[in-house]
C-alpha cells in the first residue's frame, strides 16, 4: 500500500515536481536518487496497489532499501558485541534478525522503514563505538563516532519524526556521561567544558545544519508546479515553474 505513496514521491523528486507530505523528505529523497540512479524515469503512475510495474525499472528503489535493511543484521551484531563482548550473544541477535519475517517483509519494497530504521540503528551503534572510546576522548576515532552519531541522528529525524526516539536516547547517555565527567575530581573545568562544546558541535550543531541542508536541497529540486502547491502561500507559489502565479508580481 504504502509503495504507491513513496514511489509516487520518488518519482516527483525525479520530475521536481512540488508535492507536499507529513513526514521529512530525506528518505523520498534517497527513494527518488535511487530509482534516478538506476535508470527510472519517474513516469509510472503509483495510483493503486498492486499495479504492475510492466517495464519501468523500479528495481533500484527496491533494491536501494533492502540493502539498507540488510545493513541492519551487521548493525545489531556490532553493537550487541561491543556491549556484551559476547560473540554467541552477538551471533543470536544477527540471526533472530537474519529470520525476522517482518523485518524481510519491510525491507524488500519501496517504503521509509528500512531507511528509517538504517540510521536508527546507526545512531545506537555509533553511540555505543564513541562510549567504548571514552578513555581515549578527543582521539580521531573518539571524533569519528561521535560525529557520525550526529549524522545519523540528522537521518533519523530527516526520514520520519519518530527518529526523535533516537535522538532522546543519544541525548540520554550524553546527559550521564557529561554528569560522570562532572563528578570526575581529576578532571579540570576547562577539560569538562571541552568535553560539552564537542557534544554540543556534533550532537546538536551537526544534526541540525544537516536537517536544515536537507530541506534546503528539497526546496532546490522541486521547482516546478505540483499537488502540494496549495498548502504554500501565494508568494512562495510564484517561484514554482508552472503555476498560475509563476512570475506575477505580487504586492507585499
Amino acid at each position: 500500500w504504502d509503495e504507491t505513496h513513496f514511489g509516487k514521491m520518488g518519482s516527483y523528486y525525479i520530475n521536481r515536481t512540488f508535492f507536499f507530505d507529513v513526514h521529512p523528505p530525506l528518505g523520498k529523497m534517497l527513494i527518488g536518487l535511487a530509482g534516478y540512479l538506476s535508470g527510472y524515469d519517474g513516469t509510472f503512475p503509483f495510483q493503486k496497489p498492486g499495479d504492475r510495474y510492466e517495464q519501468h525499472n523500479y528495481m533500484g528503489m527496491r533494491g536501494f532499501c533492502a540493502f539498507l535493511g540488510s545493513c541492519l543484521v551487521p548493525f545489531a551484531y556490532l553493537t550487541v558485541l561491543e556491549l556484551s563482548k559476547s560473540l554467541p550473544a552477538a551471533l543470536l541477535t544477527a540471526f533472530i534478525l537474519i529470520f525476522d519475517t517482518g523485518c524481510i517483509t519491510l525491507s524488500q519494497y519501496i517504503l521509509l522503514d528500512p531507511i528509517l530504521m538504517f540510521f536508527l540503528m546507526g545512531a545506537v551503534l555509533s553511540m555505543v563505538k564513541c562510549n567504548s572510546c571514552a578513555d581515549r576522548p578527543f582521539s580521531a576515532s573518539w571524533w569519528f563516532w561521535l560525529s557520525l552519531t550526529g549524522v545519523n541522528l540528522a537521518g533519523a529525524i530527516g526520514v520520519k519524526f519518530v527518529g526523535l526516539f533516537v535522538v532522546l536516547l543519544v541525548g540520554l547517555n550524553t546527559v550521564y556521561d557529561l554528569w560522570d565527567l562532572l563528578g570526575n575530581l581529576s578532571l579540570s573545568l576547562v577539560v569538562f567544558g571541552k568535553h560539552l562544546l564537542a557534544r554540543v558541535l556534533c550532537l546538536i550543531v551537526l544534526p541540525l545544519a544537516l536537517y536544515t541542508a536537507i530541506f534546503a536541497v528539497h526546496f532546490t529540486v522541486l521547482n516546478k508546479s505540483g499537488p502540494g502547491d496549495g498548502f504554500f502561500s501565494s508568494a512562495f507559489q510564484s517561484q514554482l515553474i508552472g503555476n498560475n502565479l509563476h512570475n506575477v508580481s505580487i504586492p507585499e
